[in-house]
Parts: C-alpha cells; sequence; structure tokens
C-alpha cells in the first residue's frame, strides 16, 4: 500500500480555538448578563483563561474520560469551559436548566458527573443536584450578574482560575476521544446521552461552514440564541471559532426586545434559533417600529419554520432565512433548505414552499426513507415513509445502551415521517409518534401546524390525535392567541378550507392560555396530550 506523505494531525476541537487566539485574536466576544450588563472579550482572551480553567481541572484530579458537566446559559465563561474542558480529553456535558430537578439529577447520576460548573443563577439548582448525586465532587459557581447568594459549598469560578499552578497544554490524543455529551429531551422513556468525539465535532464544524449551512467567514458576527446546552448549540461554539467571525452571546434574556437591542447594537450579520424566539422578536418588530439593518442570514430549526416567520423575515426586513433539520443525534444539522440551481426557475409560490422544506443533506450526511416492511421509497415528493440518516455526525449507539442505535448498514431511524422530492429536499410531514392516521390515510399535525401559524390571530398551534370510534383517530387543534385577540372555532375553520383537504379539517379547536412546551422551547405534545385527557 503506498500510503500519502501529508502531515497527520488529529481533529479535535481545541484546534479551532487555538486558530482563533492565533489568527483571530482581537475579534470581539460580548455577552450581556443576567441583570442586562454588557461584557467585552477576544478570542485571545478567552483561551487564555479557558487554558487556565484547564489548569485548574488538572490540579483537581479531573483525567481524560471525566466527565465535567455545565449549567449555563450563553456567555463567555460558557465558552471557556467548552474548550477548557474538552482541551485536556475530559467530557464536557451540558445540562438544560430548563429540565425538572429529577430529570437532571437522573441525567447527571447517570453521566456520573465529577464537577457542576454553573452559573450563579442557577447555584441553588446545582448544589442539590450535588447532594443526590454521589459522583459529584465539587461545585462551581461562575458569577452572571445575578444577585443571588453564593452557596456556601460551592467554589467561586474567578477563585478557582485565580488558584491553578500553569497554563495547561491542550491536545495529544487521538481524534477518537470522547469530546462532549448530551442528552436527548427524553419525550419517551429516559433521556438518552449522545456521547460526540472529537472527530465527529471537528467534522461537523467543517460541514456547518459550507455556504449552504452556514456560510460563515470572518467579517460576519454570529449571535447563537439557540443554547449551548442545546444539541450541542447546533456547532456555533465551533464553527464560528474556526472562521473567526465575530460571536454575542445573549445570556438568559430572549425576548424580543432584548434581541433586537442585541442584534442592532452589536451589528449582528448572522443569528441562530428555534421558531418561537423569531416570532417573538416579529411580534416586538410590529409593535415598536423596529428595523434589523444589520442581520443578513437566520437559521431556524427545532422544529418546523411557518410560512408567516418565513415570509415575514425575508419580505418586511430583507433578512435570509434558511431553514433546518437535525437532532442531537446528528451533531445536530442534518439538512439545510438552501436552494439548488432548479429552483431559480420556479415560481415564487413554489419557491417558498421548497424553502419550507427541510432542505438538503450537506456533505458528509446522507438520508433514505422506507416503508414499515424496509421498502426504500422513490424522491417522487409524494411518498412518506421512515426518515433515516447516516454519516460520521451522526450517533452509532446511546451512552451506557448495550445495544447499538443504527442497523447492519449504519442507517440510524429518526422517529420521523418525511418525504424527498426530486431535487433532494427533505420535507417533515410528522414524528412518527404523532402523526394522524385517520381512516387508514395519515394527517399531517405539521402542515396544519404551519397553516394555522399564518393566521395573523395566532400565537401558536399544536395540533394532535384523539381517538375515533369510526376512523381510529382524528385532529384536534388547539390554538394561542395573541394578547388582546378572541377568535371562534369557525373563523378557524374558514381560513383552513380551502388550504387542506376538508378530511384533514379538525374535529375539534380548542382556545388555551398558555401552550405548554418543553425544555429546549418546542410544543410538548406529551403534556398536551396529559392535559387532553384530563379534560376528557
Amino acid at each position: 500500500m503506498l500510503s500519502g506523505l501529508m502531515q497527520a494531525e488529529a481533529l479535535t476541537v481545541d484546534r479551532f480555538a487555538e486558530h482563533a487566539a492565533r489568527w483571530h485574536g482581537g475579534v470581539a466576544v460580548i455577552e450581556r448578563d443576567a441583570a442586562g450588563a454588557i461584557h467585552r472579550s477576544t478570542y485571545a482572551a478567552i483561551v487564555q483563561r479557558a487554558k487556565g480553567l484547564s489548569a485548574a481541572l488538572l490540579d483537581l484530579g479531573i483525567e481524560p474520560g471525566d466527565r465535567v458537566a455545565t449549567l449555563a446559559m450563553n456567555n463567555f465563561r460558557h465558552l471557556e469551559c467548552w474548550y477548557g474542558i474538552m482541551g485536556i480529553g475530559a467530557v464536557c456535558h451540558t445540562l438544560n436548566p430548563r429540565l425538572t430537578e429529577e430529570q437532571l439529577a437522573w441525567i447527571v447520576d447517570h453521566a456520573g458527573d465529577r464537577v457542576i460548573i454553573a452559573d450563579a443563577s442557577f447555584a441553588s439548582l446545582a448544589t442539590t443536584l450535588a447532594r443526590a448525586c454521589p459522583s459529584v465532587e465539587r461545585v462551581i459557581l461562575m458569577p452572571d450578574g445575578s444577585a443571588g447568594p453564593q452557596a456556601a459549598e460551592a467554589v467561586d469560578y474567578e477563585a478557582f482560575l485565580a488558584g491553578a499552578s500553569v497554563e495547561a497544554q491542550w491536545g495529544g490524543f487521538g481524534e477518537e476521544r470522547a469530546c462532549g455529551l448530551c442528552y436527548t429531551s427524553g419525550t419517551t422513556g429516559n433521556p438518552k446521552g449522545v456521547l460526540y468525539s472529537h472527530r465527529s465535532n471537528y467534522l461537523h464544524a467543517l460541514g456547518a461552514l459550507q455556504r449552504d449551512v452556514t456560510g460563515l467567514s470572518a467579517n460576519d458576527v454570529v449571535l447563537p440564541i439557540v443554547p449551548m446546552f442545546h444539541a450541542n448549540a447546533w456547532g456555533l461554539a465551533f464553527s464560528a471559532l474556526a472562521a473567526g467571525a465575530g460571536l454575542v452571546l445573549p445570556g438568559p434574556r430572549l425576548d424580543g426586545a432584548s434581541i433586537h437591542n442585541l442584534i442592532e447594537s452589536e451589528g449582528v450579520t448572522f443569528a441562530a434559533a428555534v421558531p418561537t424566539v423569531w416570532q417573538g422578536l416579529l411580534q416586538y418588530l410590529r409593535e415598536s417600529g423596529g428595523r434589523l439593518d444589520s442581520l443578513r442570514r437566520v437559521l431556524i430549526g427545532g422544529s418546523a419554520c411557518p410560512e408567516a416567520i418565513l415570509r415575514s423575515l425575508e419580505e418586511d426586513y430583507g433578512v435570509e432565512v434558511l431553514h433546518a433539520w437535525g437532532m442531537t443525534e446528528t451533531s445536530p444539522i442534518g439538512t439545510t433548505a438552501a436552494p439548488v440551481a432548479g429552483c431559480a426557475a420556479m415560481d415564487p409560490a413554489m419557491r417558498r414552499e421548497q424553502a419550507l422544506k427541510q432542505g438538503r443533506p450537506p456533505f458528509g450526511v446522507d438520508l433514505a426513507i422506507e416503508d414499515d416492511t424496509g421498502r426504500r421509497l422513490p424522491h417522487d415528493g409524494t411518498s412518506p415513509g421512515r426518515l433515516l440518516v447516516r454519516g460520521a455526525t451522526v450517533a452509532r449507539a446511546y451512552y451506557r445502551a448495550e445495544e447499538e442505535a443504527v442497523d447492519a448498514a449504519g442507517w440510524f431511524d429518526t422517529g420521523d415521517i418525511a418525504t424527498i422530492d426530486e431535487h433532494g429536499f427533505m420535507k417533515i410531514t410528522d414524528r412518527a409518534k404523532d402523526v394522524i392516521k385517520s381512516g387508514g390515510e395519515w394527517i399531517s399535525s405539521i402542515e396544519i401546524e404551519n397553516i394555522v401559524h399564518g393566521y395573523h390571530k395566532t400565537a401558536c398551534a399544536a395540533v394532535i390525535g384523539v381517538r375515533h370510534e369510526k376512523w381510529g383517530e382524528r385532529p384536534l387543534l388547539l390554538v394561542q392567541l395573541h394578547p388582546g385577540e378572541s377568535a371562534t372555532g369557525d373563523e378557524y375553520r374558514d381560513y383552513l378550507r380551502g388550504r387542506i383537504a376538508s378530511w384533514w379539517m379538525p374535529d375539534d379547536i380548542r382556545f388555551i392560555d398558555d401552550m405548554p412546551l418543553g425544555a429546549t422551547g418546542k410544543i410538548d405534545k406529551k403534556r398536551i396530550r396529559a392535559l387532553v385527557m384530563d379534560a376528557a
């Protein structure tokens, strides 16, 4: 065998931070803390502090492979933790503070976390978890502008860094070493741990930098509204540093006014968030008359983007919208709806329909759809089937699980039902557990929800299937109205008539004050079903 004569360099994520510090060291990293104060740093300063954290963790006895948990919002100290933990071969385990104490205790115990590094806002939660989980040896609290008291048994983050012996050296280990740990939301059963490798996160970041994904450059200023504890922050804490883009970290204030202020004051050009965040921003802009002068592109994922959001951002504010799909198990970006050459010949309505699909896989990700018998389905845009995915950034097993999560050919079943069209655009028609089967035919809850979101009185909408004696299941529509609005079921039926098939029309339409949301900002249909059952 004739081997190549190129240098062998392990694909480890510390290289992103080293590159940013050396070649973009003066680029600004800006955060807004819990009190609303703005703090400014640079990549060079953050990397130096992150290496100090690495040294302090080594002094504490943290070894390669040990899990160090973070319980924090998007701020510069959290960014230091990512690289300070991963750079020495330990595993950064991001905890979602929106989960219940019981859920978090189960996750921390299952992960075997040795240390929890938390924002001061979460001091009580962090110390409660430490008491409940025998593996946790130390709680370290990061100042975040909150007024909460320092827990007596916790260590101050700044004092912890100041006591470190020397700056640590990063890397020097294999790229297959575990790097990050993120647990799924656990909508069915216990959460499952997805254990990323350095190699998978490295390749995902490079894939995200493709023009048809984020296309980031050193001319961008990036606002990752998606939390750093949610699905790997969509890779932005890696790809922004690799590109040398400026970084704006929003902390806990994610309301429309706060997000708009950051975008305009810091010249943000690219931002990423779930649809509910964009909905809040658009509502604020309509009420205030605000503009989006610097913002050029946004990435929307986490759940299907309603057409009303896409249309308003593009037509009213001149912002390019990139619709995306992914999951914790795909690192998470799996597809984006960037147009292909064939889209240019389409009429505007068809182009928008393509943009609302979840899109095409970037290089490195492969998709397939199959029916319940395992037969591959054609890419005709009309044949729905189970969505399968594979690639170097896709999980093959869950942490501490006995069985592989993929089939013999390496395909991971996403649990989504989807179609793929002749241009390669994938469209999620439903989650397998949410699809409504009425009279032997499928009804897409997602499609009805997206149409209902287009009605001007709708703040949030959800469709679930309820049992029906004759048809098996029928759709039930729940609507949360904008403040001050009132509506009737017949009003919504009139709006839906002609926009959906007649047999898709919800049998019942109910109005609720607050839509149940899960820990990642998605509509929680598990809770909705429980509420509906309780009300029956």
